[in-house]
């Protein structure tokens, strides 16, 4: 084992180095970025897929849309506020990643059974949104925090592909309950077994580095002075206590609630819209074109972000998310396709990317000492965004679109509110 040492850089940023991957893993880093992306393979199909499967829920018990997607609303309450326990846990050793990929595992499981095999709308409540939407979070958040801890000169990238596949991991089974609507439970259970087996077989693997890991090359000071890897590193590092004394924090919040909102209305209500217009193999399609196209966009984005400014990237998205309802709105209307298609793709790339954008602004803002904990303080407004989402999506009227589509908008102009904490106006950035 080589020596051990920690460094300082000139804005205080620590690092430990001496260490390699290969010293504490026994393999390249890069082993954890695929264990990593095959729990959030498996673990995003209870949020991109549950779409899918509403409309036979609905006609399987008669329970109305509106009230199934409901449960979606507790579903991703619980999965976005189980962020910041877990990462508050890990930090002071009592969740190990293991343990809470093992138990996220059994959680998503559970989830998924429940829809198969519910015969009322308490156990779905229950089964689904609590126990499932906790198992969920728990993967999201240990797997997100092993590839920032694993990769801290390239969190971007690292991040991109990580929450990708959150989102991929859905397009087979969004699909297979295409094809196979009369096979729900079995195609459930079957889904149920290959997520448990994948989640608790990457967490027996997944390890984090030492607190401050950096790895053999670059020079961590040499690093931090690159401008093309830190365009404006954080005047100071925040604790999650301190965070909301920054208005800066509340401008970001906001901008989640809002970006959370929309993307959570078009996955509780776009199959359902689609399938009563043009049936359920348009709808199929345009849920897999969602999921697809959220994935490949926060890969690109994770890469982007760094070159052009993250805050520049996500106006950006927000503002394509928000054209992308008022497609949406008018396709539907007109029963165009090739248009709801369309909107659809646009509607990935927009919403659907800003949670890769969230963890590079945490780190650019507040610093990253406690980057994972204050992550999670963030993150927690998905839960805010799916009150409203999910309202909308029960409400039901094709309205809806246009006042999401308002809303993405109305995030994309509140990110000229986000400047950095602490540093004078002269110098804030233009992105």
């Amino acid at each position: 084992m080589s020596e051990v040492r920690e460094l300082r850089d000139v804005y205080g940023r620590r690092y430990r180095v001496g260490e390699t991957d290969l010293e504490l893993l026994g393999r390249p880093r890069g082993r954890i970025t695929w264990l990593a992306a095959a729990g959030m393979l498996a673990a995003g199909v209870q949020q991109y897929g549950f779409g899918a499967i509403v409309p036979e829920l609905s006609r399987a018990h008669g329970w109305t849309s509106g009230a199934i997607v409901l449960t979606f609303a507790l579903w991703a309450i619980c999965q976005a506020g189980i962020a910041f326990p877990a990462a508050w846990l890990r930090e002071r050793g009592v969740l190990p990643a293991p343990a809470a990929m093992g138990l996220g595992a059994v959680l998503c499981a559970a989830g998924l059974v429940t829809l198969g095999h519910a015969g009322s709308l308490l156990t779905v409540f229950l089964g689904y949104s609590v126990l499932g939407g906790l198992g969920t979070g728990l993967v999201y958040a240990t797997c997100v925090g092993a590839v920032l801890a694993w990769f801290p000169d390239r969190s971007g990238p690292s991040a991109g592909v990580v929450s990708g596949a959150f989102a991929w991991g859905s397009v087979p089974f969004v699909v297979l309950a295409a094809l196979l609507p009369d096979v729900r439970p079995a195609l459930l259970d079957g889904t149920a077994a290959v997520v448990l087996v994948v989640i608790a077989g990457c967490g027996a693997l997944l390890r984090y580095p030492p607190r401050h890991w950096w790895p053999a090359t670059p020079e961590p000071r040499t690093w931090a002075l690159d401008r093309a890897h830190n365009r404006h590193p954080a005047i100071r590092h925040y604790r999650p206590a301190e965070l909301f004394r920054c208005g800066t924090t509340l401008a970001l919040y906001l901008v989640v609630v809002l970006a959370a909102a929309v993307l959570l209305f078009d996955l509780a209500y776009l199959a359902t819209f689609v399938a009563e217009r043009s049936g359920p193999g348009l709808a199929a399609a345009a849920l897999a074109l969602l999921a697809a196209a959220t994935g490949s966009g926060r890969v690109l984005i994770g890469r982007l972000a760094d070159r052009l400014g993250r805050r520049r990237i996500l106006r950006l998205a927000l503002l394509a998310g928000g054209v992308a309802q008022f497609v949406l709105y008018y396709s539907g209307e007109h029963r165009h396709a090739v248009g709801l298609l369309l909107g659809v793709a646009l509607a990935g790339l927009g919403n659907g990317c800003c949670y890769t954008l969230l963890v590079g602004l945490v780190r650019e803002y507040f610093g990253e000492e406690s980057a994972l904990q204050n992550f999670g303080v963030l993150y927690s407004a998905k839960a805010v965004g799916a009150v409203v989402g999910v309202g909308l999506a029960a409400v039901g009227l094709l309205g809806a679109f246009a006042v999401a589509g308002v809303l993405s908008v109305a995030g994309a102009l509140l990110t000229g509110r986000l400047t950095q904490p602490g540093r004078p106006k002269s110098l804030l950035p233009t992105a």
